[in-house]
């Protein structure tokens, strides 16, 4: 799919995500050696974007399973259309004649069944085989995440009705965890793993010019640095780069041209999302970050 590492790196900025080195080399490798990549970091770090952005990069079809609390195997795999069912049996009925064991073999056919994201994925897709994000696995519990390990080891599924369906080509499979919880080591073993960190300045910088491209350099430099700066504090949630590039279309819509004390009182729910986070910044807080801000950051 690439040659190299720095094809990786031009292929994702191509498709306005700044990639890291190190990033890059775990996707590189992921990709030649058909491994899925597990990404952890906090919220906001850009682990779901790699996902979208290698998905375009390579023109293959997108498909995110996105996890929660009580998420089970039959509701990622697949269902069967029940409406569809009964209005079957119904029309059966009234018609009158039909063999009972011939109509439960027709109902239980691919007419009726609905297609979950991990059962998407194992089927042919039009451009070669699709990437399937597994979108923050943490959140699922363990039987969830035991399922998971035979469908990522062999990528198949099993539907009783209709038996084991296995992918004629391996799906690209991108797992991200906000860490809310450990991931058990059975399922990382599986996966290449990448720690996702927030962003060094430049490379934030780099970031927002490619997300926001018309905002001017001074505010991208000030909002960049105000965002940081924001990180070292003790806050409930930090902002991550998604808030970075929120926070900057906000002030671009307000047609801010630098920053100050007011327009930081004004959009700090563009950054904060915490309330107890917002008192502790409003105020005397944000004017002393400003005025450090633009007192040290980089030419």
């Amino acid at each position: 799919m690439f040659d190299s590492i720095d094809d990786v790196q031009t292929a994702l900025a191509a498709e306005r995500y700044i990639c890291p080195r190190p990033l890059a080399t775990v996707v590189f490798l992921a990709l030649k050696l058909g491994r899925p990549l597990f990404l952890e970091g906090e919220a906001g770090t850009g682990k779901t974007e790699i996902a979208k952005a290698l998905s375009a990069a390579l023109g293959r079809r997108l498909i995110r399973l996105q996890c929660y609390e009580g998420l089970d195997a039959a509701s990622a795999v697949y269902e069967w259309n029940f409406a569809e069912q009964m209005i079957a049996i119904r029309t059966a009925e009234a018609t009158g004649g039909t063999d009972r064991n011939a109509l439960k073999a027709e109902l239980f056919t691919e007419e009726y069944l609905i297609e979950r994201p991990l059962l998407q994925a194992m089927r042919p897709q039009p451009g070669g085989a699709p990437v399937l994000l597994i979108d923050e696995v943490d959140r699922t519990d363990a039987p969830f995440e035991a399922f998971l390990l035979e469908a990522l080891s062999d990528f198949q599924v099993t539907i009783p009705e209709l038996g084991t369906i296995k992918a004629p080509v391996p799906p690209i499979v991108i797992l991200t965890s906000n860490r809310t919880r450990e991931v058990h080591d059975a399922l990382k073993r599986r996966c290449l793993y990448h720690w996702v960190d927030y962003p060094d300045f430049d490379r934030e910088l780099d970031i927002l010019n490619a997300r926001a491209p018309e905002a001017a350099e001074t505010l991208s430099r000030e909002v960049v640095a105000f965002v940081q700066r924001l990180r070292t504090e003790d806050l409930f949630k930090k902002p991550g780069v998604a808030e970075t590039i929120d926070w900057a279309r906000c002030l671009l819509a307000l047609d801010v041209i630098d920053l100050s004390p007011a327009v930081i009182a004004d959009t700090l729910g563009a950054i904060l999302k915490y309330q107890d986070d917002i008192q502790k910044i409003e105020g005397a807080k944000a004017k002393k970050i400003l005025e450090d801000v633009r007192a040290a950051i980089p030419a």
